[in-house]
């Protein structure tokens, strides 16, 4: 499966501070937006990724990023010169998804929850079309909605509903299998002008091959595209990290304990941070020191493989 974030957008309802810097390099506590998005992917076990962002933000993801070798990963990018929707990721990461199945994430989304890592790679394995991930809000007319029958089978998808008939909104994380390239070229542009992701959804839906994994009690899904809840997930990430002692969206302890990585480089990657706490985490998790307490392993909920 290869992995596509969407880091696209004005940023227009966090400026003044998207005034010269991409929405998703803006730091969420100690760490880039982005890093979020990218550990999602690679708790999900895909290591093929490409960053689509507008012509004058790519630099900064590539001077962030790389190619990802340090982190055991492939990671290019691609422009995406307007914003014509999600729908239209799946055009300019044609030839990056081939013959693949993808997952799509926006570069805004924050996930966190014991268990989450393996809830992705299940849902990977079993992927049958298209698989949304469900997050029950209080506020369901802001999002599209996912309505389920008796037997938690998804059955209608609304988006932005006046009066919303479930409290289920449909998160930024997508799994898509090789069809979804074709149906989004075949997209219409919406009255709005933007190839929808809503429309995809809907035709996977109407062939009988959509699911929807619910993320419940346990879970955290933030959504950074306002000044206030961008300030509650960085808070939310500090008072996590300050009484666990874990690292949420931590890529570099991710692309270790997945084996993307070994200690040496995980090490050297504490190094080049030398002076920070951020950087001293890394060093004593490569020296097997860090996240040792059982309920940093239950937070984290990453196999230990290096």
């Amino acid at each position: 499966m290869k992995g596509i974030i969407l880091a696209g957008g004005s940023g227009t309802r966090l400026k003044p501070l998207t005034g010269v810097v991409s929405k998703q390099i803006l730091p969420v506590y100690n760490k880039p937006m982005i890093y979020y998005p990218l550990s999602v992917l690679m708790l999900a076990g895909i290591r093929e990724i490409l960053v689509i962002s507008s012509p004058s933000h790519l630099e900064m993801f590539r001077d962030l990023l790389g190619d990802g070798s340090r982190l055991g990963l492939s990671i290019d990018y691609a422009e995406q010169k307007e914003p014509n929707g999600i729908g239209e990721a799946f055009v300019i990461g044609a030839d990056h998804i081939g013959a693949d199945q993808v997952a799509l994430i926006l570069g805004d989304n924050v996930f966190h929850g014991h268990g989450f890592s393996e809830l992705l790679r299940t849902t990977a394995a079993g992927l049958d079309g298209c698989a949304l991930f469900g997050y029950p809000v209080k506020d369901p007319w802001r999002y599209g909605v996912a309505e389920l029958d008796a037997g938690r089978r998804l059955t209608a998808l609304t988006e932005k509903p006046s009066e919303p008939r479930s409290n289920i909104a449909v998160t930024g994380l997508y799994m898509y299998d090789n069809d979804v390239v074709g149906m989004a070229q075949d997209l219409v542009p919406s009255e709005r002008g933007e190839l929808e992701i809503t429309d995809i959804n809907r035709a996977y839906l109407e062939q009988g091959r959509a699911q929807l994994a619910e993320l419940g009690r346990g879970f955290v899904w933030l959504d950074m595209g306002t000044h206030d809840s961008l300030l509650e997930a960085g808070q939310y990430v500090q008072i996590l990290e300050k009484r666990q002692g874990v690292r949420i969206g931590c890529v570099e302890e991710i692309a270790y304990r997945m084996g993307y990585i070994g200690a040496e480089e995980c090490h050297r990657l504490g190094i080049e941070q030398a002076g920070t706490e951020y950087g001293a985490y890394l060093v004593n998790l490569a020296e097997g020191t860090a996240a040792s307490h059982p309920a940093a392993a239950a937070t984290t909920a990453l196999p230990r493989m290096a």
